[in-house]
């Protein structure tokens, strides 16, 4: 049903495959690091940070000794997240492996030491083509310049280690009709598993927008799925937002038996309304140890047509902390999701007091990637409108016409389509952001306190400028001090949101911000080429891979 390419089993690496392919290697000897990056951001708290790098350092990671080493070529353009598996048994022994799916429905699986090919493959239906821009032919946004070219694997993949196995949404059209599908492929070989791949459908009972008989559907044209995809206690889920706010859509959560493929969980935050897009900036759904699931939404409908209806004058009409259990529309809100039965049950939400205006000036909640700060009970959250907000997972505040029952909120006057990540070191602990038009902020974390500390560290380095802001990783060696690393990816001019610009990657002492290490543009044979949008550097054994929009990872390292 599905096209190949080209398959090189991983046991028999053609020597053709890998000149072809390779643009300049390392060496063949394995490498003493074998750390996996399984999923968006790292783990399922999403905080972006390997601390188990013991190579790259804030005394090597300069000039003189840091830098581009070899790419990895691919047929298209990067959006998702490259992924890492180390340890992988080969014939010539332990080997790390990088995966890269691109917008044409390609998956690639390279040696991530020294750039050699084991396979490539391409997922698109048999008998169809990739999606692509000018397929959204809508009255609201034509033309469509969000993404600029092919829409095939948009959301970054998720690995499952035990089965070897990479799962991933695809996207084939023949002009008129449109069908998403869940893959389940051998990282070893690039086949499907069986019962792989799984149309993906889904309908709720409901009012709402493009209802058909009371009844919701899930459009696979409109619904983009932008949001990493998360593994949590066996199941795969997979969340939706649109291309370009064209209605009908809804946000959708739709989980997945990792190991049958089949549906477990759907839910839909906007059955009797409209909107509440689930995207992020492309950052993964975050989980705790439990299951629970938690997210923020976007534009859309909040409460009406249901139990509870908040006006634009700040009204409620079930008091100011209505049971989350009757609310139906969920837009403008994080959410905690419990898994229950066949759908997800909000345990405890927040929506801000100003929803109805962040609504109506498109300054939705859900633009922002999320995170849980890890070994605590903090969901650490940010607005289009500027605002950040902590809020205790458990105990999230609700909905107030008053104020905002919140742990804390933190006016930072910016856009922030960006994609915060988190450091611990020997004394402190910081959550940075760097969102566009703005400088890249480092916060404070407190233990004491639990609240991030009044005073922020603000760098110098001019950053993104337009509608895209940067997007974040970090490495360090545990807490050891000299080996805290961040690592921002962000356009180095124009605006990314509706043009393919120039990328720029920059390296930062994460103890210091004020501090450059390195960046990009002081080698020229260091330029990475046209920025990946809300895709950020995967930091591994030694080696940043920094996805693209010129058709290659760019993996750097020490010389």
């Amino acid at each position: 049903m599905f096209k190949q390419v080209t398959l090189v089993l991983l046991v028999s690496v053609t020597a053709v495959a890998c000149s072809k392919k390779n643009s300049g290697g390392t060496t063949n000897a394995p490498n003493s690091q074998h750390v996996s990056v399984l999923t968006q951001h790292n783990d399922n708290t999403r905080a972006g940070l390997n601390s188990s790098e013991t190579s790259l350092t804030t005394a090597n990671v300069n000039a003189k000794q840091f830098g581009r080493l070899f790419t990895l070529p691919v047929d298209d353009q990067v959006y998702a997240q490259p992924l890492v598996v180390g340890n992988v048994a080969m014939a010539s022994g332990t080997r790390n492996i990088v995966l890269v799916a691109t917008v044409n429905n390609s998956v690639y699986a390279y040696d991530g030491d020294n750039g050699k090919l084991y396979w490539e493959n391409n997922y698109t239906a048999s008998g169809m083509r990739t999606p692509n821009a000018g397929d959204m032919k809508s009255g609201w946004c034509t033309p469509y310049t969000n993404i600029t070219a092919k829409i095939g694997i948009i959301g970054t993949p998720v690995i499952d280690p035990t089965t070897q196995t990479i799962y991933f949404v695809a996207r084939s059209t023949d002009g008129n009709n449109f069908v998403q599908h869940l893959h389940a492929v051998n990282i070893l070989t690039g086949a499907d598993k069986a019962g792989s791949p799984v149309a993906i459908t889904a309908s709720v009972a409901g009012t709402g927008d493009g209802a058909v008989g009371n009844t919701v559907s899930f459009d696979p044209m409109r619904n983009n799925q932008r949001q990493g995809l998360a593994l949590v206690n066996g199941v795969v889920y997979i969340s939706y937002a649109s291309h370009c706010d064209w209605n009908p859509y809804h946000g959708w959560i739709l989980g997945y038996n990792a190991q049958t493929l089949k549906q477990q969980i759907v839910y839909n935050d906007t059955p009797d309304g409209e909107g509440g897009g689930i995207w992020q900036s492309g950052q993964g759904i975050a989980a705790d140890a439990e299951g629970n699931l938690y997210i923020t939404t976007g534009n859309g409908t909040t409460g009406q047509g249901n139990q509870y209806t908040a006006t634009s004058n700040g009204t409620d009409d079930n008091g100011p902390n209505p049971d989350p259990t009757n609310l139906r529309n969920r837009s403008e809100s994080a959410l905690k999701l419990t898994p229950s039965g066949s759908t997800l049950q909000v345990s405890s939400y927040f929506t801000p007091t100003n929803y109805f205006n962040l609504n109506n000036d498109d300054l939705d909640y859900g633009v922002m990637g999320t995170l849980l700060i890890p070994n605590s009970t903090y969901y650490f959250t940010g607005c289009k409108d500027g605002n950040l907000y902590v809020l205790n997972k458990d105990n999230m505040g609700s909905y107030s016409a008053a104020s905002n029952q919140v742990q804390q909120t933190i006016p930072l006057n910016v856009n922030l389509h960006c994609q915060p990540a988190y450091y611990k070191g020997s004394t402190k602990e910081y959550v940075y952001v760097w969102s566009e038009n703005d400088q890249l902020r480092a916060l404070t974390f407190n233990r004491a306190s639990s609240m991030f500390d009044d005073k922020q560290t603000v760098s110098t380095e001019n950053g993104p400028t337009g509608q895209s802001g940067a997007v974040l990783s970090v490495s360090s060696n545990g807490t050891t001090d000299g080996t805290g690393i961040l690592w921002a990816s962000f356009a180095s001019s124009g605006d990314a949101e509706s043009n393919v610009t120039p990328g720029m990657l920059v390296a930062f002492d994460a103890n210091d911000i004020t501090k450059e290490l390195w960046n990009s543009k002081q080698n020229p044979a260091d330029y990475p080429g046209n920025f990946a949008k809300f895709s950020p550097p995967t930091i591994a054994n030694g080696h940043v891979y920094l996805p693209t929009f010129s058709n290659q990872v760019v993996v750097y390292g020490l010389k």
